[in-house]
């Protein structure tokens, strides 16, 4: 990633972070002319919240923020993608979870992470869940041309992109030790793959 982007991207997160709860805007990456800049994405996402929090809620809440402000500005920085999530905290949700409709729930403490959230919003927007996954996903392996492609990219002309229980890996953010920035980002241009595949 060049130092231009990695400038835009830590910007862009500092600034979602700073926004108020429930919502992040990620500002647009400044136009450069040997640079070429992804159209404008449009994530956004809001949180259910109860009228008078509990302590256990503020503090659920407080963690989701910060892990879909992080991830939002991720998705709007390096994707075009469009999705309008509602999210909800609920304890009785063992992980966390997304659905195509737009809804992620959040219930472990442990899940309430940018990566949990990227992960999650890849499910919304089809990943797993959508008939184009079903279709392009047989066998195990993605058989998209642009994501597979992509993967190549990453880490040379032998490899494939793995699918199996709604997932795919490397890159699918699965568990938290696969989190890195390097990882995040190749995660998002992945999922952004996808749909171009016919996700």
């Amino acid at each position: 990633m060049s130092t231009w982007r990695n400038k835009v991207v830590v910007a862009a997160l500092a600034a979602a972070v700073l926004t108020g709860p429930g919502v992040a805007q990620a500002a647009p990456p400044p136009a450069a002319a040997s640079q070429e800049q992804a159209p404008a994405a449009t994530i956004t996402w809001t949180l259910e919240r109860a009228s008078n929090p509990t302590q256990d809620q503020q503090t659920a809440y407080n963690l989701i923020t910060a892990a879909m402000n992080a991830a939002v500005a991720r998705y709007n920085n390096l994707s075009d993608l469009g999705k309008n999530i509602t999210v909800r905290y609920d304890p009785g949700v063992p992980t966390a979870d997304g659905n195509i409709n737009g809804t992620i729930r959040f219930g472990n403490r442990g899940y309430m992470t940018e990566r949990t959230a990227l992960h999650e919003i890849a499910h919304t927007i089809g990943v797993g869940t959508s008939s184009g996954w079903s279709s392009l996903s047989s066998g195990g392996t993605w058989h998209g041309a642009q994501a597979t492609a992509l993967v190549k990219r990453f880490d040379g002309s032998g490899a494939t992109l793995s699918t199996g229980g709604g997932h795919f890996w490397p890159y699918g953010l699965n568990y938290e030790n696969e989190f890195s920035n390097t990882a995040a980002d190749r995660h998002v241009q992945i999922v952004a793959a996808m749909v171009r595949d016919g996700l």
